[in-house]
Order: structure tokens, then sequence, then C-alpha cells
């Protein structure tokens, strides 16, 4: 197993004239408000662990002076840590000399932030190669790649404008830009849409969604809020009082939230809105038969179940066998629909009720991953919507 593209071991941080004071008293079980009261220290982050595979969309959520804003400082060394250590491949970037720090932002990390930071008397396709520049690119090679990410994000038409003639949405595809035009493979985005409006906010956030599907990057999004969490993460880390509460995919910390405060982010929020087919299936419910034969599925079809699923060499779905072709010899093979992974609930719903048996879900190759039948989503529906229904 490869080992991960971030790793966070054991970081604290404490603001003050003291941290080991703090960090003692911590370990003797203090809260944080505690030790503010009686030192004046400030405990920004606590003995926080997490791993980020490569690839991954990872959310840090929590509400303000949760620590979120600052362990993501301390990821990227804007911030030195009082203990513990961040890995980013393999390398420490708290034992870090400041040149490999540059080089490391230079090339390899990108950060997006809230406030769009450009550079006004310039155009956006100067702001895009900015920091191609700084990395001593040439001009020619510069401006080809950042108009080609420009075309990504939907402005290349705007390239010769300035920022002041562009909608604050259009401003943050910029920012975008400019950090996607050094092809990281870490990206840091500190609440970068949450000063747009709604409907910009969903824009930015299917084409930061469209750009992963076809780039995979890693990416570190910091957010203060579940909707988004919940559309963009593939896991959503959730920090409070300096400390990391629960760390899960969506569906997890929909179905488990570790304590009130994790419930109380989900108030008012229909979750059932994002989860997807790969969310809910189940993975051992439907017998599967590999070799079809009237052997694999009499051995499939001893027990209670019904039918099973057959699958090829690749593990694509071919079909489904019932108990009861088996009478007479050979099973015929009856054609089903599959569902696709990432197929949201309301698809799944409409599909699955106009079917009595479960159907295959599917990965983006095709192959089989799971099953879905009405009980599953029923369940889904009843356990997440609540109020909502």
């Amino acid at each position: 197993m490869s080992s991960p593209k971030v790793r966070v071991q054991g970081l604290c941080k404490v603001f003050g004239t003291n941290p080991k004071q703090a960090l003692d008293m911590l370990a003797a079980g203090a809260t944080k408000d505690e030790i503010f009261a009686r030192t004046g220290q400030v405990v920004g982050v606590h003995d926080v662990s997490f791993d980020v595979p490569e690839g991954e969309i990872f959310v840090l959520m929590g509400l303000s002076g949760s620590g979120k804003s600052t362990l993501i400082r301390l990821i990227n060394r804007l911030v030195d840590p009082t203990a513990g250590k961040v890995l980013i491949d393999g390398r420490d970037i708290a034992a870090a000399r400041r040149g490999e720090l540059t080089a490391l932002r230079r090339k390899d990390m990108s950060m997006v932030f809230q406030s769009f930071a450009l550079m006004p008397q310039r155009t956006v396709l100067a702001n895009a190669a900015f920091g191609l520049e700084v990395a001593g690119i040439a001009r020619k090679e510069r401006e080809a790649r950042a108009m080609a990410v420009l075309e990504q994000v939907g402005l290349a038409p705007f390239a010769r404008k300035l920022p002041a003639e562009l909608s604050g949405g259009m401003q943050q595809r910029v920012g975008l830009a400019r950090a996607l035009a050094v092809n990281p493979s870490l990206m840091i985005m500190d609440e970068a849409f949450s000063a747009l409006d709604p409907l910009k906010r969903k824009e930015m956030q299917n084409v930061l969604l469209q750009l992963q599907k076809e780039q995979r990057r890693t990416i570190l999004f910091v957010s203060h809020d579940l909707e988004e969490a919940l559309r963009i993460g593939n896991r959503i880390a959730i920090m409070e009082g300096g400390c990391l509460v629960q760390l899960g995919t969506p569906q997890e910390i929909i179905s488990s939230p570790a304590n009130e405060y994790v419930r109380a982010f989900f108030e008012g929020v229909d979750t059932s809105r994002y989860l997807t087919a790969g969310d809910l299936m189940q993975t051992d419910a439907v017998p599967l038969v590999r070799q079809f034969d009237a052997a694999g599925v009499a051995a499939s079809l001893n027990g209670s179940a019904e039918y099973a699923f057959v699958l090829d060499a690749q593990r694509k779905i071919r079909g489904f066998v019932t108990r009861d072709t088996l009478v007479g010899g050979t099973p015929s093979l009856t054609q089903t629909e599959s569902i696709a992974r990432t197929a949201s609930l309301d698809h799944v719903v409409s599909r699955v009720v106009a079917h009595a048996r479960a159907l295959p879900v599917v990965d983006d190759d095709g192959c089989y991953c799971g099953s879905i039948d009405r009980a599953v989503v029923l369940q889904a529906i009843t356990r997440t919507r609540g109020s909502h229904v």
C-alpha cells in the first residue's frame, strides 16, 4: 500500500510565551478554556492525527475558532507547530528548511483563499501566470500554460481583461486558475468559495469537481458549510476546540454523528440529498456467479437467495439468474440495468422502485461494486430525512 500524500501526526499548536506549560496541562486533562483562563496561552490545535491519500478531496470543517484554519496553516508551515509532525510525500514539513519550503510552495503546493488576492493592474492571464513567473518560467511558456488552465475554468475569452471587469465568481476562477497553473499535486483551499453567493458557490463547486474528475489532485478544503462539505468531500474531518472530533465519509458522518456538536451541523439540512449509490450499496447482499454454469449457480443459490448476479472475468455485470431457472439444467440469463456508483439518491429511488429485485451498482469502468434494493433505500431516507419527510 502506498504511503499517504499528507500525514499529520500528533500535531499541536499553542500560541503564547510558555507552550510547554499548556501542553502539560492538556496532558493532565485541562480544557482549552481552562488553560486560557489560568495562563493566557491559546490552544489552537491539540493532538490532531490523520492521513490524506493521493487524489482525495479532504474537507476540514468546524465553527469559527475550532482550529481548522490554524491546522491548515500548520500543514503548509505558514505557522510552526509546537509539537507533532506534518509529512508531505514522506518529507517532514516541520523540519524543512526555508529554501525547501519555498521550493515546495512554488512547484508542488498551491493555495486558494477566500479573498481572491488578485493584482488589479494585471490582466487575467498575467494573474493566472503569476506563480509560474515567480518560479522563473519564461514568459511564452508560462502564458501558454496559464491560457490552458483558463480554458479549463472557462475564462479563456476574458484573458486580456482586468480583474475589476469580472464578477466575484469569475475572479475566484482566476484565483483557482493561478493555483492550478503551477500543476500542483497538493492544493490547499481555505474557505475558497465562502465569499460567493449560493449560485456562484455551487458553480465553483461544480468546476472543482469536474477538474478533480479529470486530474485527481489531492485537495485539502477548509469550510464551515456542511452542505459544501457533503457535496465535494471524499472524507470530512470535523474540528471542535482545537481537537479532531470526527473523521469519516459523508455517509459515515451522516449516519453516526460523534456528538451533539457534529449533530448540530445537520439542523435544517436534508442530508439524504448528498448520498450516492456508492454510499448506500451493500456488498454481500446478492450472491455472485463468476463462471456461468449450472453447478456454479446452484452453489450460489443453495441458501435462501432467490437470484444471483452473473459477472464476467472483468467483473462486468452480465445479468442475473434465478433459482427457478435451475430446474431443467442450464440456467437462463436475464438482463438487468445497472446503477452508477456516483448516482444521486433521487436517481437511485427512481430506478429501484421500478424493480422487484436489487439492482447492481457499477463503477466508472462498469465493474460490479455492490447492490441496492428497495429496503436499503427506504432505510436511508427514513434515517436521514427525519423531520424533512
